[in-house]
């Protein structure tokens, strides 16, 4: 029975989640940059620092996107290894969801 997650499973999500904060740290910096240029300078860099910006923010969407898609992919696997643990070993399964039940119950009472 294997109900946990693979060695390489969070690893691989790491430099995910680093591009991703990477990616949202530029944005800012750029919009940063955006505001202080179109301070200073006139409608044609203003305008294309804002091509530059929805560029970036284009591309932090897809990250997220892709973010999303592991994390929906990641908790399937571990639903459909829930599941067959589950299956395989009921009895057990149904004994750890009424001792669940009953902690809760009396947590519940306490109040």
């Amino acid at each position: 029975m294997d109900t946990t997650t693979t060695p390489g499973a969070a690893p691989a999500e790491d430099p995910v989640r680093e591009r991703l904060a990477a990616s949202l740290k530029h944005i800012v910096a750029e919009a940063e940059e955006m505001l202080r240029n179109a301070q200073r300078g006139g409608s044609e860099q203003f305008g294309i620092a804002r091509d530059k910006f929805e560029a970036q923010v284009r591309r932090a969407r897809d990250e997220l996107a892709a973010l999303e898609d592991t994390a929906a992919y990641n908790a399937r696997r571990a639903a459909r290894a829930a599941d067959h643990a589950v299956h395989e070993h009921p009895y057990v399964a149904m004994g750890i969801a009424a001792g669940v039940g009953a902690l809760i119950g009396m947590l519940i009472a306490r109040r």
